[in-house]
């Protein structure tokens, strides 16, 4: 129950995290066109490193309150070069997809088996041989990141913004999750090695604010929203005046 006026602001505009969504960067089995999925040892490669220190410029001037990872090398590895001062959280629920039998395969194989064709344009039909299903991987991944960035919200200041480390296929479902999507649809989604995508929970809604990019600042994320009259969960008609800060570099 709100009794003060300050009880009823806290309750009318209640605090919100903001969540950058991190590929690893690339491999070689990405070159390669294997499909690593939960291989050992797969490690970033000299582009791969680049990327992953490119975007941490990117987020420069941005205090991260958490950073969690996949436990796979190559996310642990961009996590460390993102974050260099602050200690990663592995979380086996951001693992890549179990791809079972489809494991360490050539792409070009694959594309030649029946499955493949699910996988495309019906993936929440696609399960694995000896793995996981798509539907399974989504619901997976979806709910440790709504689940962590709630924890976020409990534990620290308004507008907090932590990282999340992972892999194309769990974050183009966390995506589609964020769009209002459904999972046959992830597929048109692209998340390159590298790329930084950005999302924000509300009680009424996500936001993405940002997807695949590969440019520009994000420092903005650390401002507060300019006060206004709707709901802090509310959608702006006519979308609003932005950011209160700006950068000259653009993002995608």
């Amino acid at each position: 129950m709100c009794d003060t006026p300050a009880d009823m602001r806290a309750a009318y505009a209640p605090r919100m995290a903001t969540v950058i969504l991190a590929r690893h960067g690339r491999t070689a089995a990405n070159t390669g066109g294997v499909l690593a999925g939960r291989t050992k040892g797969v490690h970033l490669d000299e582009t791969g490193i680049a990327q992953a220190r490119l975007a941490a410029e990117r987020l420069t001037g941005l205090p991260l309150t958490a950073v969690v990872t996949s436990p796979l090398e190559r996310c642990r590895e961009t996590a460390k070069l993102m974050a260099p001062g602050l200690r990663a959280v592995s979380d086996r629920r951001l693992l890549e997809c179990d791809y079972g039998e489809w494991t360490g395969q050539e792409i070009k194989r694959l594309a030649k088996e029946k499955l493949w064709r699910t996988v495309q344009v019906q993936p929440s039909g696609a399960r694995f041989p000896g793995g996981e299903s798509l539907q399974e991987m989504s619901a997976r991944v979806v709910a440790a990141i709504r689940a962590r960035d709630a924890a976020v919200e409990d534990a620290a200041d308004e507008n907090a913004v932590w990282l999340a480390v992972s892999h194309g296929d769990p974050i183009k479902a966390i995506l589609a999750d964020a769009l209002g999507m459904h999972l046959d649809a992830f597929q048109r989604i692209a998340v390159d090695p590298g790329s930084l995508s950005v999302v924000r929970y509300t009680p009424h809604r996500a936001f993405v604010l940002t997807m695949n990019s590969s440019a520009g600042s994000l420092a903005h994320l650390a401002s507060k929203p300019r006060k206004r009259r709707t709901r802090s969960s509310d959608a702006v008609v006519g979308g609003g005046a932005g950011p209160a800060t700006t950068t000259t570099s653009g993002t995608v």
